[in-house]
Parts: structure tokens; C-alpha cells; sequence
């Protein structure tokens, strides 16, 4: 890309961001140099080192060259043009004329027009970091798969009878202090669980022990 194709680029750049009806519009020179495309704030974009260098690709601007505007009134860009033509264009010819405007050309605005959607279109956000916490990967678990937690172990750490404790990492049948049956027992008649020491069923009333 040329310095002044590029100038031109970031000149429609600037008038689609603030005043898009603009860009349809005569502008006056004063205002492309002060306003809306000044030196001090584009320097970076338009990749020009000095200002002398800017006001350079300015003057090949309203000149005419690459067909990029047109310059009004027409003996102000037959001076610029024959400006440039000579071995040391003066560039302060660009403030000795008044009431110049320039009127972006329809199909180069249109080409850079394009090339900013492209730009836009083509630019994807980056994805969002987790930051850098140590076991965080460990922690990031599918919380709705099913795991294989393998058979339940008798829960209990004290044995119902005798108050003895019971081991709490293998299933316990019977209580290794007083031998009692850790199966829950139940009524002969309507086989309602029945807590230990219970002479009655709760339910039906029928004796503990009897058949």
C-alpha cells in the first residue's frame, strides 16, 4: 500500500467513524488538516515520520494523483500539481489558496469502504483466558456425569446395642464386641423396621420375638 493510498484510507476511515454524511460531501482543506485527519493524531497510522512528510502526500492529494478526490476550485490543483513538478515543492503553497475543497471520488471511496468492513468482518475477539491458578484443572469436573462410587459401607461408628465402635472402612454384619446383628430388624406381622430395645411393634402392636 502507498503512502498516499493509505492516507486516503484512513481519511474515509475517520469521517465513517464521526460523520459518515461527510463523507458524501465537499470537504475544505483546512478542515482535512486540522479536523479530520491532523498530523499529531495519525502519525502512527499513516506511517509518516514528519510532518513535512504528511503534508507532502497532502499536496499529491489535491493534486489529483491516483484519482482519489477531486479538487475544486480547478486552477488551486493546476498549482499544486505544477508545485509538485519542481525540484523543492514549496508546501506552504496548500494555505495560500482559500476556499478549497476536495470531494472523494465514488469508486475509490467505495473500495476503502469495503476494505474497512473486511477488516471489521475478518476480526474475531480473542478467546477469554482462565487465569493461571494452580489446581484449577482439577477442580473443572462435569458435575452432571455419573460416577462409579462402588458399594455403600455401613455408615454407623458406634454399634445400637452396646455403644462399641465399629469400623468405618468395610461393611460390619455383626458388632465385634457384643456379636449382635447389625441387620435392621422387623416385625414378624407387618414387617415395619423395629429399633432396638422395642418389646411392641409401633404399627401393629405385635410382641418383639414373637412368631
Amino acid at each position: 500500500m502507498t503512502d498516499l493510498e493509505r492516507f486516503f484510507r484512513r481519511l474515509v476511515g475517520n469521517l465513517a467513524g464521526t460523520d459518515p454524511a461527510r463523507l458524501h460531501r465537499p470537504l475544505p482543506l483546512a478542515d482535512v488538516e486540522l479536523d479530520i485527519l491532523p498530523y499529531r493524531a495519525n502519525r502512527r497510522a499513516l506511517e509518516l515520520d514528519t510532518s513535512e512528510d504528511y503534508e507532502m502526500v497532502l499536496l499529491r492529494l489535491c493534486a489529483g494523483e491516483g484519482g482519489f478526490v477531486r479538487t475544486e476550485p480547478e486552477d488551486a490543483r493546476a498549482t499544486f500539481v505544477q508545485e509538485l513538478q519542481s525540484p523543492n515543492p514549496d508546501l506552504g503553497i496548500l494555505r495560500q489558496f482559500e476556499n478549497v475543497v476536495l470531494t472523494l471520488r465514488s469508486e475509490p471511496l467505495a473500495r476503502a469502504l469495503d476494505s474497512d468492513r473486511d477488516r471489521e468482518a475478518s476480526y474475531a475477539p480473542p478467546a477469554p483466558r482462565l487465569p493461571d491458578i494452580p489446581g484449577l484443572e482439577e477442580l473443572m469436573v462435569e458435575v452432571d456425569e455419573p460416577t462409579d462410587a462402588g458399594p455403600v459401607e455401613q455408615s454407623s461408628v458406634q454399634c445400637l446395642y452396646c455403644g462399641g465402635a465399629l469400623p468405618g472402612h468395610r461393611s460390619v454384619n455383626f458388632c465385634p464386641h457384643c456379636g449382635q446383628s447389625k441387620t435392621v430388624p422387623t416385625c414378624t406381622n407387618c414387617h415395619s423396621e423395629l429399633e432396638p430395645g422395642w418389646k411392641h411393634c409401633i404399627n401393629c402392636g405385635t410382641a418383639v420375638g414373637e412368631g
